[in-house]
């Protein structure tokens, strides 16, 4: 290397998970990808006057992490209008949130708490009642949607949306209504989540400005989290090209903080194939750069072959033009060399699926496409092995750690304990990566699908899955990161801490292979890298950090005060948060006579600190001092 590097990072522990290499203490990286891979003493004398040098100070590193599946284009023009109930611990914390956000939303605006968790995941195990929502928030809208099986709407939400005793029945969803026949203000996804997202749409949007701000705000939470990159599944309600517009310009100005794949949705029941005709000869597959790319169709391919994941209904059967329909479709894909995802939760229906795939590729063979299907809760041992056959792969999500509940009282804990299956699929040798299906279904928070990886549990607490089907960290990290990249057609670009590769590191505010499995899901970051420039800081790191956005718009956003997942942002709810973090990045004004900066050592001490009214705690102990 001739050039000094832009920046090393030195006096870390990197796990590189490059088996020919796979530990260092320090990188430097030029041009945005990693130059030098090594220790200290190799590695700092590389450095020149220009050279930024970073002291990590014995902390863990890991490659950025990639969410296979996440709805990142469609959440980022909405972010700044949610209020996230991901992370809260309790329904009474929920619904104060939701009455403080009520009195600052000025009319017409709604008060939206859009999926991203489970009523499983609260103290109380259970939703708000609509009685509860009329009584905080008597005159401003308010629309709960609950994971895909329902929404809330209060009285404002109803009469807004004009949602009346006269309002027929719409396709693809129930409005459930009293003995009068007038809307409760529950909608239930029947046979699908149509209802759902139609009745959302008809809120009001944010100003194209402000959605260009409300995806900076999301991409920061998700730096925060660690994630440097993703793979966009498209959506419902999100059209090519117009709702690009907002990510393009990022792009474009050089503003994106995670790497982006994008793969194009189809719109139009019944008009799928027209869309990818238009498509094909309007975009080429993997144009674009390292931040922003295209990466093929899907996650929907045809409307009749999407079976819907509400594990609280009956599974559905697919129609019987679901094989014609998709072979149409599949057939323009091949034949323009253009890789697909297809959501697919049933193996009834990948099983049929797989029907079409093999016809297809006996006369147009399928190998060099990196397809793949998303989902697979209930996939069979031999769908695995046709999918092998075939050359595809099987993008998993942590769905079940928010439905896991609902799935066992269906079927029976036995049938839960592989769905999906991933440790079988991983010994089978088939392609396959990690991911959230965020926002709505899920939480977009990686640990949480890290957790369930690696203990088997839902945020609800019950464990689904046995220890023999669950993986070692290492495997579940490399789910999260060098395994997401043949999902996008970027095998060696990314995912590993490695001469060449691109440079997304994080360092994680908790050891990830020494801590508890019980606080993986808790943990952030310190500090996150992409492409040699840093992209947050947090603690010691905070004075690094180069791409804060503006305040959240509008000023009344719910980002404004609570932040993201678990509200960390909302001093009262993230007090605990707070002290959790701070044994990672310590904040005392000064150190503590007896216990230094050694918070960990402090609070489990069995002298009494943590009374301010007793001996030890009269001596203003330091480790409160945060």
């Amino acid at each position: 290397m001739t050039d000094a590097p832009d920046l090393i990072l030195h006096r870390g522990l990197f796990t590189t998970l490059d088996r020919s290499n796979p530990t260092a203490s320090a990188v430097a990286i030029s041009g945005g990808r990693f130059a030098a891979v090594g220790h200290d003493r190799e590695v700092l004398p590389l450095a020149g006057p220009s050279t930024k040098v970073i002291d990590l100070k014995g902390r863990r590193v890991l490659p950025g992490l990639i969410d296979n599946h996440l709805h990142i284009i469609r959440g980022g023009l909405n972010f700044n209008m949610e209020l996230r109930w991901d992370g809260v611990r309790s329904l009474a914390d929920a619904m104060n949130m939701l009455k403080r956000q009520v009195a600052i939303t000025p009319p017409p605006q709604w008060v939206r708490v859009v999926g991203g968790f489970t009523e499983h995941q609260f103290e109380e195990k259970r939703l708000p009642t609509i009685d509860e929502l009329n009584a905080v928030a008597p005159d401003t809208p308010v629309f709960l949607l609950h994971l895909y099986d329902g929404a809330l709407l209060n009285g404002a939400a109803l009469r807004a949306v004009g949602y009346t005793k006269d309002t027929p029945e719409p396709p693809g969803g129930e409005i459930i209504r009293d003995a009068a026949g007038n809307p409760t203000g529950l909608l239930l996804a029947k046979p699908n989540a149509n209802i759902l997202y139609a009745t959302l749409a008809k809120g009001p949007k944010l100003p194209f400005d402000y959605q260009v701000n409300s995806t900076r705000h999301f991409m920061r939470e998700l730096n925060r989290l660690g994630v440097t990159g993703a793979i966009d599944a498209g959506g419902g309600f999100q059209n090519y090209p117009d709702d690009y517009g907002v990510i393009q310009k990022l792009d474009e100005e050089g503003q994106l903080t995670i790497r982006l794949a994008y793969n194009l949705f189809t719109q139009k029941p019944k008009g799928e194939k027209d869309d990818f005709l238009n498509w094909t000869k309007t975009s080429k597959y993997k144009q674009g750069n390292d931040y922003f790319r295209h990466n093929g169709a899907g996650e929907m391919l045809v409307f009749s072959a999407a079976d819907f994941e509400d594990f609280r209904v009956p599974r559905p059967d697919m129609p019987p033009e679901m094989e014609g329909e998709l072979e149409e479709v599949v057939r323009v894909l091949v034949q323009n060399k253009w890789p697909w995802r297809l959501h697919a939760t049933y193996d009834e229906t990948i099983s049929r699926a797989l029907d079409v795939f093999e016809k297809v590729d006996q006369e147009m063979p399928l190998e060099g496409l990196h397809w793949f299907f998303d989902h697979a809760e209930t996939i069979s041992d031999q769908s695995i092995d046709r999918i092998a056959a075939l050359g595809g792969g099987i993008a998993v999500q942590h769905r079940m750690a928010y439905q896991g509940e609902y799935f066992v009282e269906r079927y029976g804990l036995g049938a839960a304990e592989a769905t999906p299956p991933v440790k079988k699929i991983l010994d089978k040798g088939v392609k396959v990566s990690a991911g959230t299906d965020a926002t709505r279904v899920a939480s977009y928070n990686p640990w949480v699908s890290l957790s369930w990886l690696v203990t088997g549990r839902t945020v609800g607490g019950l464990r689904i899955t046995p220890q023999r089907n669950c993986l070692d960290r290492e495997t579940a990290l490399r789910m999260w990161t060098e395994n997401v990249t043949w999902f996008s057609n970027e095998e060696g670009k990314k995912g590993r801490i490695a001469v060449g590769q691109l440079a997304d590191v994080v360092v994680p505010d908790r050891d990830y292979f020494a801590c508890s499995e019980a606080e993986i899901a808790d943990t952030t970051s310190l500090l996150t890298v992409v492409g040699g420039k840093v992209v947050y800081g947090a603690g010691d790191f905070a004075k690094l950090d180069e791409s804060a956005p503006p305040p959240a718009m509008p000023d009344w956003s719910p980002v404004r005060r609570f932040g993201g997942y678990a509200a960390w942002a909302d001093e009262p709810a993230s007090s605990n948060a707070v002290a959790r973090q701070a044994i990672a990045a310590c904040g005392c004004a000064n150190s503590c006579g007896v216990h230094g900066h050694d918070h960990a050592t402090a609070w489990s001490s069995k002298l009494p600190i943590a009374d301010l009214k007793s001996f030890w705690g009269a001596l203003g102990c330091a480790c409160w001092a945060v």
